[in-house]
C-alpha cells in the first residue's frame, strides 16, 4: 500500500506499523521521539480555511465561510481552487475583481442582492455554468451576479489580507497560483494516533522528522540553537497555542542579530529580558520583536511542532548540519572537513590522534563562509573526562555554563591554585554567575577522589571549583567545610591530567552522559 513519510511516496506491506514504516524507509527518527500521523491528504484538506492568491502585484488571503448554507460552494472551491490559477483577472470595476472561468454544475439565481466590501462570491456570468467565475468585493453595491440558488447570496469567503493588491488589480494581470494556508489547527485536526505499534492504512501520512534551515546572517545565535539539539533531540519545555518554548539554555546571553518577522514556523531565540537564552518555535504568526533573532525556518517536518506537547522529544535535522570538530581527532577532523570542500589547518598537537579541544572559527556559519577552519589539539592524556549528577541542578548549570560544556562538547577551567603534592585543584569560578547558589548535594562523611564541587553562597568563595584526587573526611575539594561545599560531578577519565596543572594553566574537560 502507499503511504507518504516525511512527504515521499513509500510502499509497504498492508498491516505495517508506524514502527515497520520508519524502519523500511529508513526514515530520520530518534528512539523516544514523537511522530505525526495524518489519515490523509483529505484530512488536511477538509480543514484548511484560508487560501493565497498571488498575482504579480502581490498576494491576497481569503477565509472561507463555515456555514451550511456555504458549505457546496466552499466545497466547490476546495475542488477546483487549482483550476483558478494561471487565468488573467477577467474584468475589474470600481466595486469588483473578478477572475476565472471556469465550469461548474450549479444552477444560477436571477436575484439581486446586496454586497459588501471584503465578500468573496461565486457568480455564474450570463446565468451560465461554463462561465463560473469568483468575484472580490470591493466596496458596498447591489448587484444580480447570477449567484448559485439556496446559497447565501453566492458568498463563501472573506477577504482577510490584501486589500492593497486587490485594488492594484487590472485585467492584464494574470493569476500566479492559489495556494491553501496551512495553519496549526489545520494540522491537529486532522491527526490521529502516534502509537509506534499503531497499523497505517493506504493514504496515511506520516512525519518522523523536523528539518531546519539555519539563517546565516545569525552565525552566533544559530550555534546557540545547535548546542540545544543533543543527538538530534529537542525537548519542548513549555506549549501554547502560537509558540513551543525550548528552555534548557536559559540564561545564555547571544548579542542580536538578525531581527525578522516571527511568521509560522520561524525559530527565533530571545536575547534580553526575562527568558534571555530561550528559543522559540512559532505554530501562528506573531508581530516582529526586537530581543528577539531569527535564527531559523522550519522547512520540513512542521506538524511536529504543531502537535507536541510539553516534555516531548522532537527528532531534528538541520540543513547545513552543525559543523562541530571537537573531541574528533585530527585526522578525523581532517578528513569531515576534505568532505566538504573546507581547508582544515592543525594547531597545538599536530598528532593524526590529537584531540580537537578548540575550533577556529566556533561557528558552523562562519566556517562554511570563510571555507577554512583550524583545530587546535590535546593529547588524548591532556584531557579529563567528567559526570556531573542531577542531584545539584543549579551547580551543574553554573559548571555548565562558565566552562562552555553548555554549549560545546570540550569545556575550559582556569587553574587558580593547583598543589599536587596536597592533592588538591582549584578553579576559578564566576562571582556573576554563582549567585544564588544554594547549598545542594552536601556530603556528609567523606568526600571522595576525583569528586568536584562547589562552594556554595555559605561562604565569601562562592562558585569556586575544586578537585581532590584522594579521599577525605576533614575538608571539601575547595578547602571549605562540608555545609559550604555542593558535590556537582565525578572526574571518570584521567584523573592522572590533573597532576600536569600549574597556577593558570588551562583544564579541559568533557562531559558524558548516562546513554553513553
Amino acid at each position: 500500500m502507499l503511504i507518504k513519510i516525511n512527504g515521499e511516496d513509500v510502499d509497504i506491506p498492508e498491516g505495517s506499523t508506524i514502527k515497520d514504516a520508519i524502519e523500511l524507509s529508513n526514515a530520520p527518527y530518534k528512539k523516544g521521539s514523537i511522530v505525526c500521523l495524518i489519515k490523509g491528504e483529505s484530512e488536511i484538506q477538509s480543514n484548511v480555511l484560508k487560501y493565497k492568491i498571488k498575482t504579480p502585484k502581490g498576494s491576497i488571503l481569503i477565509e472561507l465561510e463555515v456555514s451550511e448554507k456555504s458549505k457546496p460552494l466552499t466545497d466547490f472551491f476546495k475542488e477546483n481552487y487549482s483550476l483558478f490559477s494561471s487565468n488573467n483577472v477577467r474584468w475589474e470595476t470600481s466595486n469588483e475583481v473578478a477572475i476565472g472561468p471556469v465550469e461548474s454544475n450549479f444552477e444560477p439565481s436571477h436575484d439581486e442582492f446586496r454586497y459588501f466590501d471584503n465578500d468573496v462570491l461565486i457568480s455564474l456570468s450570463g446565468f451560465s455554468k461554463e462561465a463560473t467565475h469568483i468575484i472580490f468585493v470591493k466596496d458596498d453595491h447591489s448587484n444580480v451576479y447570477g449567484v448559485p440558488k439556496y446559497s447565501d447570496r453566492g458568498v463563501f469567503a472573506r477577504i482577510i489580507g490584501g486589500r492593497r493588491t486587490l485594488f492594484s488589480l487590472t485585467d492584464d494581470d494574470e493569476i500566479l497560483s492559489i495556494e491553501p494556508v496551512i495553519e496549526r489547527s489545520t494540522v491537529t485536526d486532522s491527526t490521529g494516533g502516534s502509537n509506534l505499534e499503531e497499523v497505517l492504512e493506504e493514504g496515511n501520512q506520516l512525519f518522523t522528522y523536523a528539518l531546519l534551515e539555519p539563517n546565516a546572517k545569525s552565525p552566533a545565535s544559530v550555534e546557540h540553537l545547535f548546542s540545544l539539539i543533543r543527538n538530534n533531540k529537542i525537548q519542548v519545555d513549555f506549549e501554547s497555542n502560537s509558540f513551543l518554548g525550548f528552555y534548557e539554555l536559559n540564561g545564555l546571553t547571544k548579542d542580536a542579530e538578525e531581527i525578522s518577522e516571527r511568521k509560522r514556523g520561524t525559530v527565533t531565540l530571545r536575547s534580553e529580558g526575562n527568558g534571555k537564552g530561550r528559543v522559540y518555535v512559532y505554530r501562528e504568526d506573531r508581530v516582529r520583536a526586537e530581543t528577539h533573532t531569527n535564527l531559523a525556518t522550519v522547512k520540513q517536518g512542521m506538524e511536529l511542532f504543531d502537535t507536541a506537547k510539553k516534555g516531548d522529544f522532537i527528532t531534528v535535522l538541520s540543513d547545513p548540519e552543525r559543523i562541530m570538530l571537537m573531541m574528533l581527532t585530527q585526522k578525523e577532523a581532517e578528513e569531515k572537513m576534505q568532505s566538504l570542500g573546507i581547508k582544515h589547518v592543525r594547531d597545538g598537537n599536530l598528532d593524526d590522534d590529537a584531540i580537537v579541544v578548540i575550533q577556529t572559527p566556533e561557528n558552523t556559519i562562519d566556517i562554511l563562509e570563510n571555507k577554512e577552519v583550524t583545530t587546535f589539539g590535546l593529547a588524548s592524556d591532556e584531557l579529563v573526562k567528567i559526570k556531573l549528577t542531577d542531584k545539584a541542578p543549579r551547580t551543574r548549570w553554573y559548571l555548565e555554563k562558565i566552562s562552555g560544556l553548555a554549549e560545546k562538547p570540550v569545556g575550559t577551567l582556569k587553574v587558580y591554585f593547583a598543589v599536587p603534592d596536597m592533592n588538591m585543584f582549584m578553579f576559578n569560578g564566576d562571582t556573576d554567575e554563582s549567585k544564588g547558589l544554594i547549598p545542594e548535594n552536601i556530603p556528609t562523611d567523606i568526600v571522595k577522589a576525583g569528586e568536584i564541587a562547589v562552594t556554595n553562597m555559605s561562604r565569601k568563595n562562592l562558585g569556586l571549583i575544586g578537585i581532590r584526587t584522594i579521599d577525605t573526611d576533614e575538608f571539601g575539594p575547595t578547602g571549605e567545610a562540608f555545609s559550604a561545599t555542593n558535590i556537582v560531578g565525578e572526574v571518570v577519565g584521567n584523573i592522572e591530567g590533573l597532576n600536569k596543572l600549574k597556577d593558570g594553566s588551562t583544564l579541559y574537560i568533557y562531559e558524558v552522559y548516562d546513554e553513553e
